[in-house]
């Protein structure tokens, strides 16, 4: 392949199955560890081609899928057929803690799972966590998901590694976004899988977590759902999305089982805030609910406006600037990158900020972006007029930044700048570089606008150390810290209050996950003080019968 970025990755050998491992994951390792291996090439115009392919047989096929809402897709592995009366819910991840999103339903006859997302923080923790998948992935008979943070989905290519083969339900702008972000972070694990063998690491051959080849067979199994079009996963399980307003293409689920008596459940996924720019408002899912999942995020804050927000950040771009000095701000590529583009684009078209440049430095935030463009549908209708009109995501002092050699170029840059890189947390990617060369200058300043899970190098700066371990070596912060809060995707506690009362049913039980203690308790309390019947915080493995 030519143009594009490209990187050569050579796979690694797989490591012996675990003692315990169940039979069916053991015969998938030994069976990849006997295959050939050969050079995995990752070339982001390959991703381009997925995204851009809407009339290729097998989207045609998630088309039809989508809109007959009829049967299921089959399932390779029989299996004894589960009690009728069975009605249960497991939380494998983002219980008591933010990241790993990961619940399984077992209900009419079937096993569906949550969304599959990768755990964050210290690196050696949350790298055994996401190994050891909670689940027989052969056992699932599908996988629906909320949206496409790597949080939510960024283990879905270890499910397809060991064994899953059934379908994957996503919005159609979920689906395409997943198309570039689940290469990339496949990219990540083989990069830092050698690296790990490069450094001298002790113990067995280090081994990604899964390559860009599993990353890239998940994308045959996405079924793109639109909004609130009902579709039967299998006879008395039906599922219906609505928007979240959180990120492009996020969706709060519907799910409604009618085998003997009637339940309905919905899981909120991460709910977003009423007007922020470009995607619409959050559309809660209306009606009578037995059984809620909701995230918990921010249930003990409340954000500033908006409005506020601007202020704030036009004020730190123009004071930086007249010092002389850069902006980095970590941003996740997918959300906040194309907000913080927006936010500065209207910045300096009304003349608030300094006409200095601005660099996304990150191919993924690029080719992120591009998905954006093609989903006009999801934008608020002002939004859309303007991208009808010009590019909102685009103005002349903006800069995407797609080769290494641009990246470091940067560092060497004098004068004032603002470079916007991933990943938001400080744990991957090029914003670390970017700290490793420009943190110890007193005229920068690092600007978070997005949550920091505990145990990340963006957590420790926020909370003030002057002193961290970069790149295996220890650094000396001198350049200021600041954060902005009213730049978060994330509901505040006054949001997700509005979200529950739109909700306008009785809420017979309610579950609170995806927030670190004292939100998750914040937000039971928040629940029960709008009359929900019972709410609980449920600890990572715990099973209930609804």
């Amino acid at each position: 392949m030519t143009g594009g970025r490209s990187v050569s990755v050579t796979a690694l050998p797989a490591a012996p199955a675990a003692a315990g491992r169940p039979a069916g994951r053991a015969q998938a390792a030994s069976a990849r560890a006997s295959s050939p291996r050969r050079p995995v090439v990752l070339c982001i115009d390959l991703a381009r081609r997925i995204i851009a392919s809407q009339d290729t047989p097998r989207r045609a096929r998630g088309a039809v899928a989508a809109l007959s809402c009829t049967a299921r897709a089959p399932h390779p592995q029989e299996r004894p057929p589960m009690a009728q009366s069975s009605l249960r819910l497991s939380f494998h991840g983002a219980s008591g803690e933010v990241t790993g999103s990961m619940y399984l339903l077992e209900a009419a006859g079937s096993r569906v799972l949550l969304d599959a997302g990768l755990f964050q923080g210290r690196r050696a923790e949350a790298r055994a966590k996401n190994a050891s998948l909670p689940i027989d992935p052969r056992r699932v008979d599908s996988v629906v998901v909320t949206h496409a943070h790597i949080d939510h989905t960024g283990r879905l290519p270890l499910l397809v590694r060991e064994g899953f083969h059934g379908p994957v339900y996503a919005t159609p702008a979920t689906r395409d976004l997943m198309a570039v972000m689940l290469p990339d972070a496949a990219a990540i694990q083989e990069s830092d899988a050698q690296w790990l063998e490069r450094h001298g690491r002790k113990g067995p051959e280090a081994e990604p977590l899964y390559t860009v080849r599993d990353a890239m067979e998940v994308q045959d199994l996405v079924v793109g759902v639109p909004y609130r079009r009902p579709l039967n996963l299998r006879r008395h399980l039906a599922v219906e999305f609505h928007d979240a307003g959180h990120i492009l293409g996020s969706a709060s689920v519907d799910l409604r089982i009618t085998e003997g008596t009637p339940h309905r459940i919905v899981f909120s996924g991460d709910i977003g805030r009423w007007g922020q720019p470009i995607i619409r408002d959050p559309q809660p899912p209306v009606g009578p609910i037995d059984t809620l999942v909701v995230e918990s995020t921010y249930a003990q804050r409340a954000h500033g406006a908006l409005d506020t927000a601007l202020d704030t950040l036009a004020d730190v771009v123009t004071r930086v600037a007249k010092r002389g000095g850069k902006v980095l701000i970590p941003a996740f590529a997918l959300g906040r990158t194309q907000e913080l583009v927006y936010a500065l684009h209207q910045l300096h078209r009304e003349g608030r900020i300094p006409a200095i440049p601005v660099y996304v430095d990150s191919p993924l935030a690029v080719d992120v972006t591009s998905v954006f463009r093609m989903h006009a549908e999801c934008f608020d209708r002002r939004e859309r007029f303007l991208e009808e009109r010009d590019d909102v995501l685009r103005f002349p002092l903006l800069h995407y930044v797609r080769e290494v050699a641009e990246s470091k170029a940067l560092n060497q840059r004098t004068g004032p700048a603002v470079i916007i890189a991933a990943s938001g947390m400080c744990e991957s990617g090029r914003i670390v570089h970017h700290l490793r060369h420009e943190a110890g200058d007193y005229r920068n300043l690092v600007l978070f606008v997005g949550f920091q899970a505990e145990h990340t190098l963006g957590r420790r700066l926020q909370e003030g150390a002057r002193v961290v371990k970069l790149m295996g070596e220890e650094l000396e912060v001198h350049a200021e810290v600041a954060a902005i809060d009213g730049l978060s995707a994330h509901a505040d506690q006054g949001e997700l209050r509005r979200w529950v009362r739109a909700l306008g049913g009785p809420i017979r039980r309610a579950f609170c996950v995806h927030g670190e203690p004292d939100a998750l308790r914040a937000m039971a309390d928040l629940l029960r003080a709008e009359g929900v019947g019972e709410a609980h915080v449920p600890a990572l493995g715990e099973t209930v019968t609804l």
